[in-house]
C-alpha cells in the first residue's frame, strides 16, 4: 500500500520528456505560421497607412493647389512603418529632372505627382525597382492606382 501512494505523487522522467517533446513539436509547427501572420499584418498596416497618407496629401493639394513639401506639413513627419523606418515622400515639383524619382524596371518614373513608400522589412531601398534591395519595398505607384510590394508591380 505504501509503494502505490509514492508512485502516484509525481511524473516519471520519461513522462516529462514525452510532454516536452510534444510541446516542442507543436511549437515547431505553430511558430512559422505565427511569424507569417505577423508579417502579413505588418504589410496590411503599411498599405493602410500609405493610403491614409495619400489621402492627406491629396486633401492638402485640394486646399493649397500644391503638394506638401514634406510629410510634416500634413502631420505625418514622424510616422514610422512597422519595421521602425520613416515613410519616404518626395514632391516631384521640388526636383530637377528624374534623378531622385522612383523608377520602375524600365527606368521610367512610377508617379507624375509624388513618391510615397516604405523601405520594407530590410530598411534598405534604391530609387530603381531593379536592385534586389527594392523588391521588399511597399510603394504607391501609378499616381495612386497601385499600392503594394515592388516585387508584385
Amino acid at each position: 500500500m505504501l509503494a502505490s501512494n509514492r508512485r502516484n505523487k509525481g511524473f516519471t522522467l520519461l513522462e516529462l520528456m514525452i510532454v516536452v517533446a510534444i510541446i516542442g513539436v507543436l511549437a515547431a509547427i505553430a511558430m512559422p505560421n505565427y511569424l507569417s501572420y505577423v508579417e502579413r499584418a505588418r504589410h496590411i498596416k503599411v498599405l493602410s497607412e500609405l493610403r491614409q497618407i495619400d489621402r492627406e496629401v491629396n486633401m492638402f493639394f485640394i486646399s493649397n493647389n500644391s503638394y506638401p513639401l514634406n510629410l510634416a506639413q500634413i502631420g505625418y513627419g514622424n510616422l514610422r512603418d512597422p519595421w521602425g523606418n520613416l515613410y519616404r515622400y518626395l514632391n516631384h515639383s521640388t526636383v530637377q529632372g528624374n534623378g531622385q524619382l522612383r523608377k520602375n524596371r524600365s527606368e521610367n518614373p512610377i508617379n507624375n505627382d509624388f513618391d510615397l513608400y516604405s523601405m520594407g522589412p530590410d530598411g534598405r531601398s534604391s530609387l530603381s525597382f531593379n536592385p534586389k534591395v527594392s523588391h521588399d519595398d511597399i510603394v504607391r505607384a501609378a499616381n495612386g492606382s497601385y499600392f503594394g510590394r515592388v516585387s508584385d508591380y
